[in-house]
């Protein structure tokens, strides 16, 4: 096994000590098997003299099942024991960690949440981190004892137990690197790190070095499913260092760091894709004031989020048309929502369609180069694809397309901002 690594992909010294957050996901620990296995990463990092604190989620499936467990009891009344139910997968993750890692001769102990604690709001099955009180764990890592965390759950102030929402152990293993001041949060997951394109629809996309969390941001916003949005943005204000690597290989992985940090940045670093959007057009709005807030006022309070918005003048040329997407699972209550306001908002028709993608190209490179969006519209038209919405960040540009193009799309973004891997 592998020494430590700085956040340069360096050998660390056995002398060097540092702390060292590990946080291994479903696929990590799906069995025993595999959880012994990564309990041999630890060992390793321990072996090297640095120390380390570990999260695990659950295994694979079960926070799935255990959401269907809750179903089954019928309407959810109190979202205090929904949450004390889907924790207990990372909870009992947590002990067979620490049980391996006893086996392997190293001291190790499980924490759970309340244990530590790790204080949250109270919103139960998304609740944020307010503090993580530290003293107890850094006692036990100062005499070499292993700190094992399940991830995904906290304390609210009611001292009861809260969730932080799917992909919520990579949260705790932020959360917990920023609070300690850790060297390093490693991700462990079932791939080697972040690549240029999803490498299962683009067979020359490749893994990168290096990404900036501002670009690991967008990617994490717009569909790449490596990292959860909230952790990259908390890694981000934290100035945690992060790096995503495999559990199964002994390469490398991807390391999350500042601009700063970057000699060189590439004008587009990734294309990422999401299938999870539906477009809702609503026909003949009311050309007057206060019209949008009547729109999106009643979609917020039915907690539907809003991505891409656009404006245009109808036909008759006294009303408008406005184009918005969601999420697909939100498009039924967005309709419904809007349906029932058609009379006070004032709009002819609505006209929705699911079978979208939405594909963006990302790079904090962006910034200082001109004709980024016109390589995209030039290379989407080359293929005879049809843009319906675009939108535009600082260092995103966003199309929407029919899904049908979404293969066809990625590529050739892929090769038209020079990413391929025999490119270099």
């Amino acid at each position: 096994m592998p020494g430590a690594l700085d956040i340069a992909g360096n050998r660390l010294e056995s002398d060097d000590m540092a702390l060292i957050i590990q946080k291994f996901g479903g696929t990590s620990v799906a069995d025993v098997d595999r959880i012994k296995q990564a309990a041999f990463r630890t060992q390793a990092e321990v072996n090297a003299g640095h120390q380390v604190v570990v999260v695990v989620s659950a295994m694979a499936g079960v926070t799935n099942a255990l959401v269907e467990y809750t179903d089954q009891m019928g309407a959810l009344a109190d979202a205090r024991e929904y949450d004390v139910v889907v924790s207990s997968g990372e909870q009992s993750n947590a002990g067979l960690m620490a049980l391996a890692l006893q086996n392997l001769g190293i001291q190790a102990r499980s924490w759970l949440g309340w244990q530590i604690p790790i204080w949250t709001d109270n919103v139960h099955g998304k609740a944020r981190i307010s503090g993580i009180n530290t003293e107890n764990i850094v006692s036990r890592l100062e005499v070499g004892e292993v700190a094992v965390v399940p991830g995904f759950q906290g304390m609210g102030t009611n001292n009861r137990l809260t969730t932080l929402g799917r992909g919520g152990s990579d949260l705790t293993a932020v959360a917990l690197a920023g609070a300690l001041r850790a060297d390093r949060c490693d991700i462990y997951t079932d791939v080697d790190g972040i690549y240029t394109s999803d490498p299962r629809i683009v067979t020359r996309a490749r893994k990168m070095d290096r990404i900036t969390y501002e670009e690991m941001l967008e990617m994490a916003s717009l569909g790449a499913k490596v990292l959860q949005t909230r952790s990259v943005e908390l890694a981000m204000n934290q100035n945690v260092r992060l790096q995503v690597r495999s559990s199964f290989v002994e390469d490398l992985g991807t390391f999350v760091v500042s601009e700063e940090e970057i000699m060189e940045q590439q004008i587009v670093s990734g294309i990422s894709h999401s299938r999870d959007e539906a477009k809702v057009t609503l026909l003949q709005v009311s050309d007057r004031p206060g019209v949008a807030a009547g729109i999106f006022g009643p979609l917020a309070e039915s907690s539907v989020n809003v991505d891409m918005i656009v404006q245009n003048v109808s036909e008759d040329g006294k009303t408008t048309d406005l184009t918005f997407t969601v999420g697909q699972s939100e498009l039924e209550t967005a309709v419904t929502v809007l349906r029932e306001k058609q009379s006070d908002i004032g709009f002819g028709d609505i006209v929705a369609d699911a079978n979208l993608v939405k594909v963006s190209v990302v790079g904090v490179g962006m910034r200082s180069h001109a004709g980024v969006a016109q390589t995209m519209f030039t290379a989407l038209a080359e293929k005879g694809i049809n843009i319906k919405v675009i939108t535009t960040s600082e260092i995103k540009v966003s199309v929407l397309i029919d899904a049908e193009y979404t293969e066809l799309a990625l590529r050739a973004l892929h090769t038209a901002y020079g990413l391929d891997e025999d490119n270099d």
